[in-house]
């Protein structure tokens, strides 16, 4: 006879929600900060040690992983991926959260549908196309698209 999973429900729990904060469930948010005026889509998890600025909008199917700041009026495409393993040691971190690195998302910054953001910073105005893999520091105010993210134009 097989063994019996654990099962844990998805939801909402101590989340600091700003004023006017739309969520659509179902969504798994915990342990995080979310700004005046933003919107979460659904299908979408907020992890521990997180904060969305105020007028930020999450749409569907994204995954926010800890250690993560965005700023403010933020756009977050469909199914946008944060990571914050850099597989540093070859390996994944595992248990290990001194291995962990952080990801700051500047203001005005939009990430198009499908974009892997690995732990970086991400200047102010800056645009992510879709699909892109954003693997270093966007420093300058523009747009960015590929794998690896390069910049096409300032703006």
């Amino acid at each position: 006879m097989a063994e019996q999973p654990i099962l844990r429900q998805s939801g909402i729990r101590n989340v600091a929600f700003g004023r006017q904060v739309v969520v659509v469930e179902p969504a798994n948010l915990y342990e995080c900060e979310i700004g005046d005026h933003c919107f979460i889509g659904p299908f979408t998890e907020i992890q521990s040690d997180v904060r969305i600025g105020a007028h930020t909008r999450i749409q569907s199917h994204a995954f926010i992983c800890s250690l993560v700041t965005i700023g403010t009026h933020c756009f977050v495409g469909h199914g946008v991926q944060f990571v914050n393993d850099d597989f540093r040691r070859g390996g994944p971190a595992g248990g290990d959260a001194s291995l962990y690195r952080r990801t700051e998302i500047g203001n005005h910054v939009s990430l198009g549908t499908n974009a892997t953001i690995l732990p970086v910073r991400i200047a102010d105005g800056v645009v992510v196309g879709a699909g892109a893999v954003v693997t270093r520091d966007l420093d300058v105010k523009g747009i960015y698209a590929g794998n690896p993210a390069r910049l096409l134009r300032p703006l």
